[in-house]
């Protein structure tokens, strides 16, 4: 088969063109940080799909569809039976997606609207798995055709052709929670404010440096953080350096040094400080006792990771 990986940091121009890939992993690598600039709207074919966020794991099979908003997340995934790992998946800008909706009820007279209030829907996390159903397993098929022939690569403008099929057969759910996260995160992100943001979490800036670039006074960018992220800057900056750093514990054998350096805190006393009264424990200490009990059970250390899974 031709298989187009997916760059999952891409940061090229091309924002009026979706990308669609099928991405193949043969081994398990443990936790990886991915950084999207584009939403991702995907389907797992084979094997398990691992999301970390706080203290959960969620977790998504062969037949699941998966959707991950712009951002920084934190995915594991495993092959299954000694046979590689595989997804396909549609890449597309916010203005892209904008411009595909528009098309939709300009052109095709579909409305839509989002009134699908849900557990999945009302939480803070920005992905979501949901169940495939027989009309998207059947597109997702036909993707996996497409790919194999290369026929994105021979004509791009099917690419979009695609894309549309695919959000014409999301929007006909309203029960599909991707399809309330989606119409959620277009409205959420015309403003380009949660993009700034999450950009630059890891960036040594201030609250007056992000409040410059989303345009506002220092009083209403915290007003507004407060309504999209339901806690102060600093309280949520500090929640994802220090999610970010646990993560780089589980899966590196980084010093704990050069995590405190590369998660942005001042000094690695001051990280060791901030990590115990978060978790209870050094982060020294949290990494030995997940290795220990890794050992114990003779597994890789990401294959029994404590974090409940949803």
């Amino acid at each position: 088969d031709t298989t187009r990986l997916a760059d999952m940091k891409t940061t090229d121009n091309r924002t009026q063109q979706p990308i669609i890939t099928k991405m193949l992993q043969p081994q398990r690598t443990g936790i990886q940080a991915h950084t999207l600039s584009r939403y991702a709207i995907g389907y797992v074919v084979r094997g398990r799909k691992y999301l970390y966020y706080g203290d959960t794991r969620y977790e998504a099979r062969a037949g699941d569809l998966f959707y991950l908003g712009i951002g920084t997340h934190y995915i594991e995934e495993f092959p299954d039976d000694n046979r590689p790992y595989e997804q396909i998946a549609l890449f597309c800008s916010p203005e892209l997606l904008r411009d595909l909706l528009s098309d939709l009820s300009l052109n095709y007279r579909m409305e839509f609207d989002n009134n699908h209030p849900c557990a999945n829907c009302g939480n803070d996390l920005f992905h979501i798995f949901y169940p495939s159903w027989g009309a998207v397993t059947h597109f997702f098929g036909s993707l996996h055709a497409y790919l194999r022939e290369d026929l994105f690569g021979e004509t791009p403008a099917m690419e979009r052709i695609k894309a549309l099929e695919l959000l014409c057969l999301l929007l006909a759910n309203p029960d599909c929670c991707i399809r309330s996260r989606l119409l959620d995160d277009i409205n959420m992100a015309s403003d380009g404010f949660e993009q700034i943001v999450r950009r630059h979490i890891f960036d040594n800036m201030t609250i007056e440096d992000l409040a410059a670039l989303c345009n506002k006074s220092l009083t209403s960018f915290k007003k507004e953080f407060l309504r999209r992220f339901h806690e102060p800057p600093h309280k949520w900056f500090l929640r994802q350096r220090l999610t970010h750093s646990r993560l780089l514990l589980i899966s590196t054998d980084k010093s704990i040094a050069a995590i405190a350096s590369e998660c942005r805190f001042t000094n690695p006393s001051h990280y060791i400080k901030l990590f115990k009264q978060a978790y209870g424990q050094t982060p020294a200490v949290y990494r030995h006792l997940l290795r220990s009990e890794a050992d114990r059970k003779r597994e890789p250390l990401t294959a029994d990771h404590p974090l409940p899974v949803r």
